[in-house]
């Protein structure tokens, strides 16, 4: 009669066996949610709550730590668990990024080649050490914490590379969304043609990032900017609700389990199945697939668009003017009024100090304020909002212009103090 191994070594193998989901489709799913809910919540709480960039940055930096640490603790794969440490690395990985464009003023194009680098060198190391980078390898301590270290990059390279390539195309937020879902799409294909599985696996978990944050702003932002107008806060609700249903019946049904019994003969299946020429074939198509791409990414950029349509109106541009006397701010919350002087009287010092990354920073920050508060004050005082907003678009334009001219900066931005009062 066979016998089973049962020594501590063999459970302790069998166990770490479980401690990543299988990559079905509830994977992909599931992932998207998390995805969305990363830039969502990651706004709702910043922006909504007023916490702050750095201080939610902070908070949640120790909360992944805390996850992260839950996640390494266990011995087998725990839905809740996991799937948690995932939606906490999303929102780091976004506010990193954040900070590094709205705080630091650092270029999205080096943001990215940075990002990119750093994913480079994580799976470099990875693989000098452990001589693999598959997800059905994570069997030690040291190839999850690579594992982990590898999404929090992919995280902050995706929020990076998404928002570059918004502000490359200007494209509108519905329009956004078609780009990340037809590459993966490629990939999907290329992998089904005999693509290495690996490298398809990360390709289209990079992709996923600026898919479910293009998403996320679709279906936040309001319907004159492109968007549906489900706002931040209720975007991250309906993701997260959906996040729990789907961790709840993956925790029920097993479906997404990796049994120690399936780890080895299916990694000698897929070494079976590969085919090296096939795969350098479908290699080469990704190259072209990538040319494309960037062929298309700066088609989009040589045409005259604003650089960011998806926080912009779009249409014709409604007209206000004041009454004799009326001030734009009376019927607004003076804290409100108080927080966007702020900003804009730093976007002033900074255009004076001939800091234009600064200034673009700001100027990001005012954009992100005023259209999270639109839904409040817009109903309070409609002329008095549509003569801010039209002043501020007037800011953003001047300081987001290709080649930045300081005088239209300081007089835009002297407009709009003077009506802020």
């Amino acid at each position: 009669m066979e016998t089973v191994d049962l020594t501590p070594v063999a459970r302790r193998r069998r166990e770490m066996l479980s401690k990543v989901p299988e990559v079905t489709l509830w994977f992909w799913i599931i992932k998207i949610l998390c995805t969305t809910v990363g830039e969502s919540f990651a706004d709702w709480i910043n922006m909504t709550l007023g916490v702050g960039l750095e201080m939610t940055a902070v908070i949640f930096t120790v909360v992944l730590a805390l996850v992260l640490t839950w996640q390494l603790a266990l011995r087998r794969y725990v839905p809740f668990v996991y799937w948690l440490t995932v939606v906490v690395v999303s929102v780091t990985g976004t506010l990193y990024t954040d900070i590094l464009t709205d705080s630091l003023g650092v270029p999205l194009a080096l943001s990215t080649t940075v990002f990119a680098a750093l994913l480079a060198v994580v799976f470099g190391v990875w693989w000098s050490t452990q001589r693999t980078l598959s997800i059905h390898s994570i069997t030690t301590t040291p190839r999850e914490l690579f594992y982990w270290l590898a999404i929090l990059v992919t995280f902050a390279l995706g929020t990076a590379a998404g928002d570059w390539i918004l502000e490359l195309t200007g494209w509108a937020p519905g329009i956004s969304v078609l780009l990340p879902a037809g590459l993966i799409v490629g990939v999907v294909i290329g992998w089904r043609l005999g693509a290495n599985s690996v490298l398809a696996f990360w390709l289209a978990y990079i992709l996923t990032r600026p898919l479910g944050a293009n998403l996320g702003d679709w279906l936040g932002l309001p319907a004159d900017q492109g968007g549906i107008g489900l706002g931040v806060g209720w975007t991250s609700v309906l993701f997260l609700g959906a996040i729990l249903a789907t961790v709840i019946f993956l925790t029920v049904s097993r479906s997404d389990v990796i049994h120690a019994d399936q780890g080895g003969p299916k990694q000698q299946r897929h070494a079976v199945r590969s085919n090296p020429r096939r795969e350098r074939l479908v290699l080469a198509g990704y190259g072209v697939l990538a040319l494309a791409t960037a062929g298309l990414l700066i088609g989009a950029a040589a045409q005259p668009h604003g650089t960011a349509p998806a926080s912009e109106e779009e249409g014709p541009v409604v007209a206000a003017t004041l009454a004799p006397g009326q001030s734009a701010t009376e019927h607004l919350p003076a804290a409100k009024v108080a927080a966007f002087r702020a900003i804009v009287q730093d976007a002033s010092d900074a255009v004076a100090a001939g800091d234009q990354g600064a200034a673009t920073a700001k100027a990001k920050e005012l954009e992100r304020a005023w259209d999270d508060a639109q839904s409040t004050l817009e109903p309070l005082d409609e002329t008095g909002w549509t003569v801010l907003d039209g002043q501020i678009d007037d800011v953003l334009s001047a300081i987001r212009a290709s080649t930045p001219d300081a005088a239209q900066e300081k007089a835009a931005l002297a407009t709009l103090q003077e009506t802020l009062g």
